[in-house]
């Protein structure tokens, strides 16, 4: 497996950081497919520059369970894969659509300065 440790670009002094919400990183990692914890670990910071924690991780894999949005999988060797239901799919699509609305708003102002 390839390391993303060069891939994800540092803050560039911005203040900003990048971009948080664990619950929605985990749900937009499972829709390309099932994985693992350290595979869901590097696809998000692959995705957005953001390296969860374990305890992040597994702290939002947990919420997203109880809440039947993901499902476990059965365990392969000591690892459990989980995939998106039907459920998180709807919501996924929900959150990333108002933050597309949200984004194109934001833009359209910031270019209108």
């Amino acid at each position: 497996m390839r390391s993303t440790r060069h891939v994800v670009e540092k803050d560039k002094g911005t203040g900003l950081g990048h971009f948080s919400d664990p619950p929605l990183l985990v749900l937009a990692s499972l829709a390309s497919g099932p994985k693992h914890g350290h595979a869901m670990i590097e696809d998000i910071a692959t995705m957005c520059g953001t390296r969860l924690g374990p305890g992040t991780l597994y702290g939002a894999i947990a919420r997203l369970e109880q809440q039947g949005w993901i499902e476990p999988l059965p365990a392969e060797e000591r690892r459990r894969p989980y995939r998106i239901n039907g459920k998180g799919l709807k919501v996924l699509r929900a959150r990333l659509t108002t933050l597309k609305m949200f984004t194109k708003a934001g833009l359209e102002r910031v270019e209108s300065l």
